[in-house]
């Protein structure tokens, strides 16, 4: 996940909201079927090869995408603004892997030009309010020939929390998630694709592949209230960006 301190930039205190949950959220996500049986796969999909490359995982959140990197052979850096998150991350002892705290909201200073061969950013882009100078950023650390791979919120699930019901309409939305029989405030930004396609399109990048998947057959027999909203409905949206 990303944060900063300017609420007009992205999510106010995000990082602390995720800090507070972290063990549980890191518990469930490795195994529920919004993350396990449709977003990871989905992402996982859109990779290029990536055994033998250097990969960023930015917002890695507590490491289970990077430890699929890993467990495929590749050499994975990863940063979240949640240091609870990163210390989870760590705690997997991944080899040829390394965790920090960063802010996607702010410039990579850490990370020269040409670092990565491939970056990934799962369900990450929705927690800032600008888009276009993050995008840059990964573009600038991305070497020649390489992509990547993103998802964020789908902007129609999302329009269903908005108290203005205004599709076209970029703004700062609440959620209350429970977990581990807490309830926490959650807060990101939604917007339309048309202002997704444009931020893209400013930092310099073009969509290569754009996905709404479906959950892995399995999730039917799992969780099936989740496997009839995904098939219905879906949550998230799938980027796999290219340097224009």
């Amino acid at each position: 996940m990303a944060s900063s301190s300017d609420p007009t930039h992205d999510t106010v205190a995000a990082d602390a909201a995720y800090d507070a949950m972290a063990a549980e959220y890191a518990a469930e996500g490795e195994e529920n079927a919004y993350n396990a049986l449709y977003e990871r796969p989905a992402t996982i999909a859109l990779l290029p090869p990536v055994a033998g490359r250097d990969v960023l995982d930015a917002g890695c959140g507590s490491g289970p995408l990077s430890a699929w990197l890993v467990a495929h052979g590749a050499r994975v850096t990863g940063f979240d603004t949640s240091p609870r998150m990163v210390e989870l991350a760590r705690a997997r002892g991944l080899p040829g892997a390394a965790f920090s705290v960063g802010d996607l909201g702010a410039p990579l200073t850490q990370f020269a030009d040409d670092s990565f061969d491939a970056i990934v950013a799962s369900l990450v882009l929705h927690y800032l309010h600008d888009w276009v100078a993050p995008l840059r950023e990964l573009r600038r650390v991305l070497r020649p020939g390489g992509a990547l791979v993103c998802s964020t919120h789908h902007p129609a699930s999302d329009v269903e929390l908005s108290t203005t019901g205004d599709y076209f309409a970029t703004e700062l939305l609440h959620d209350r998630w429970e977990k581990g029989g807490t309830t926490f405030d959650v807060r990101f930004w939604r917007r339309p694709l048309s202002a997704m396609l444009a931020s893209i399109a400013e930092a310099g990048w073009r969509v290569d592949r754009l996905e709404e998947p479906q959950p892995l057959p399995a999730c039917r027999e799992r969780d099936p209230e989740a496997w009839a909203r995904l098939t219905t409905k879906p949550a998230f949206l799938f980027f796999r960006l290219v340097p224009a």
